[in-house]
């Protein structure tokens, strides 16, 4: 906006002299700051109030005034001074608070003289300046250094009013122009024939305000941010996708989750204000952008207030994980990841499903924020596959304890999973990569794993592994063979042949437990390489009496083959031979670990007669 019609008049003698250039001699000198300003008392003495005092209150033989502390100095005392004299001023977004400041510290009310600059200037904020996207953007980041004055006058809440009133708008009338830096759909290209006026305001993207937010300072953004969340009018994914971007931008290498330079205490400044704004709604921030945030607050040292939050968000929705995403590197110690993280994400998840589980009257609010699918079998089955991928990848770190890889095992080991087999698999890089671990560590370790729930081709790596203990290789070839005679059967729902029952744990003593958990003796039992040998030979023989396939082609074929009823149950009796059963047995002796009771009885004779017994047994579960 131009003010005046008189040309600018305004001259310099060197930096800190001004001057009007008139044949009228100047009769007072205006002190602002350490610049003079030549000027004539009539024009400054008709629009403000102020220096109307500051004459009155001078000396008659003294001309100066002194106003050291105006708003916006030198160059906004400038433009009202050229106001004053009616000479031509451009207002701007950039010099426009300023002005504003200034002329509120004059004086130039409606009251000393209609038509003044402060009514001049409203006009102009609220018809114009506010009306533009970027200008209300420009003219906010101005304020921060006119404060208090600016946000006295509410220039500063106007502003933050204006741009959030308009991110909060319908996209299709989004008329201004907008920073937006991203490759353009075809649909978006004003040369592509299918282009038209009329699907243009279709074409606004939902985030079209986010990066031009982004150039505020964190004080003004976060207010910003704030009323566009109280406004209501808009998709929280929109905003989580604000704050995602604003750390971008102002955190050096947050998208890799790392800190790369910048002031620490800034930065941590920033991220705690951004983790106090997310948006309550968990769908609002994606999965990634916490996780980043949290490894990010690790390396800042954040307070633990706003550490505790994001694991709490993202314990709630931790079936979204990726294993990549939970591999955060340790700030502290020997160990390379951060296990212990990790243990209280899985915690709060855990906490979350028993929570939901034990309270029925759950307010609706509180569901919508505990997402109910979280809690469903299917989110426990991808969390207990997200903590089986996980423990894999930190098995192969030679510093991590035996007790953090079981205690963050434990902790989903009642969530259903189809199959064992990543947990097999985490569990052998464990011992491939600590062979030092003792028989008890090991047995403790291996018990995590229920061996019916492993796949044949997990079975036969299972029955081949050096670094199992023996009685897990045994359990796998009896769980193996009892499901290829199972199915040969035609059973769906099978129980365990009488043979089977006195070696699986707990099978012969009458015990109730689950053969998931094994008992203490269960485990005792280590295999020496001769023994592991021996039992790679009753597979391999296994394998050549069922056919060319191996364990798992056996299982297939077995519908098809007409004597696979024989086969299975010979191949059976064949692989828990009294041969196994007495090296295990004897390898027991030969620990000492046998009492007079366990020994008091032949397990030879107990095999050879239970095995009898086998197939009619399983032909009467059959027949049920």
């Amino acid at each position: 906006m131009k003010l005046g019609s008189k040309p600018d008049s305004f001259q310099n003698d060197g930096d800190n002299i001004r001057y009007v250039a008139t044949e009228l001699a100047t009769d007072i000198v205006v002190n602002v700051g350490n610049v003079k300003f030549y000027l004539h008392k009539f024009p400054l003495l008709s629009k403000s109030a102020r220096i109307q005092k500051l004459v009155t209150n001078t000396d008659e033989n003294n001309d100066e005034v002194h106003i050291h502390d105006i708003p916006g100095g030198p160059a906004a005392f400038e433009i009202c001074a050229k106001f004053c004299y009616g000479m031509t001023v451009t207002l701007n977004a950039y010099n426009v608070v300023a002005a504003r400041c200034a002329a509120e510290y004059l004086e130039m009310y409606e009251t000393v003289e209609k038509g003044n600059l402060i009514y001049k200037i409203e006009v102009f904020l609220n018809s114009s300046i506010f009306r533009s996207w970027k200008d209300s953007i420009i003219v906010l980041q101005t304020t921060k250094s006119l404060l208090p004055w600016s946000e006295e006058l509410k220039v500063v809440s106007h502003a933050i009013d204006s741009i959030a009133t308009k991110a909060s708008i319908d996209t299709s009338k989004v008329e201004w122009s907008y920073t937006y830096n991203r490759k353009k759909l075809p649909s978006e290209n004003s040369n592509d024939p299918h282009f038209n006026s009329v699907r243009k305001q279709h074409l606004v993207p939902k985030d079209w305000w986010v990066e031009d937010l982004c150039e505020l300072q964190l004080d003004l953004y976060e207010r910003v941010i704030t009323t566009i969340i109280a406004k209501g009018n808009f998709f929280g994914a929109i905003v989580g996708e604000a704050l995602n971007a604003y750390a971008s931008r102002r955190i050096p290498g947050f998208n890799k989750g790392v800190i790369q330079g910048g002031d620490s205490v800034k930065n941590r400044l920033l991220l705690e204000t951004i983790i106090r704004i997310l948006p309550v709604d968990m769908g609002s921030v994606s999965f990634s952008f916490l996780v980043k945030l949290l490894s990010v607050a690790i390396l800042l040292e954040c307070e633990e207030l706003e550490r505790s939050e994001l694991i709490r968000r993202i314990g709630m929705c931790l079936e979204e994980a990726k294993v990549s995403d939970l591999l955060i590197r340790a700030s502290v110690g020997d160990a390379i990841f951060d296990v212990d993280i990790v243990q209280r994400l899985v915690e709060e998840f855990v906490a979350c499903d028993q929570h939901i589980q034990t309270d029925s009257l759950l307010e609706d609010e509180f569901q919508e924020i505990r997402s109910p699918g979280m809690v469903s079998d299917c989110s426990k089955a991808k969390v207990a596959k997200l903590v089986d991928g996980y423990l894999a990848e930190i098995a192969r770190d030679s510093n991590l304890p035996l007790s953090k890889f079981v205690n963050l095992a434990e902790l989903v080991s009642s969530f259903p999973r189809a199959s064992h087999d990543g947990l097999y698999r985490a569990i052998d890089m464990y011992l491939k990569e600590h062979p030092g671990i003792s028989k008890s560590e090991k047995k403790r370790i291996c018990k995590l794993m229920n061996c019916r729930k492993l796949s044949a081709e997990a079975c036969m790596h299972a029955v081949q592994n050096e670094r199992l203990p023996m009685r897990v290789v045994v359990q796998v070839l009896l769980f193996e063979q009892l499901r290829a005679t199972t199915s040969s059967g035609g059973n769906s729902t099978p129980d365990h042949p009488g043979s089977l029952k006195a070696f699986l744990p707990g099978g012969s003593h009458g015990s109730s437990r689950s053969t998931i958990t094994n008992t203490e003796e269960d485990w005792d039992a280590v295999g020496t390489m001769e023994d592991i040998k021996s039992l790679k030979g009753e597979l391999d023989a296994l394998k050549l009496s069922g056919g060319t396939g191996g364990a798992s082609s056996r299982i297939e074929n077995a519908g098809s083959k007409g004597n696979v009823d024989n086969v299975a149950g010979s191949k059976m009796k064949g692989l828990v031979s009294k041969k196994i059963i007495s090296k295990i047995w004897s390898s027991k002796e030969r620990s000492g670990e046998l009492s007079s009771s366990d020994t008091s009885e032949s397990p030879a004779s107990t095999v050879v007669e239970e095995t009898k017994s086998t197939p009619s047994r399983s032909r009467r579960h059959s027949l049920s």
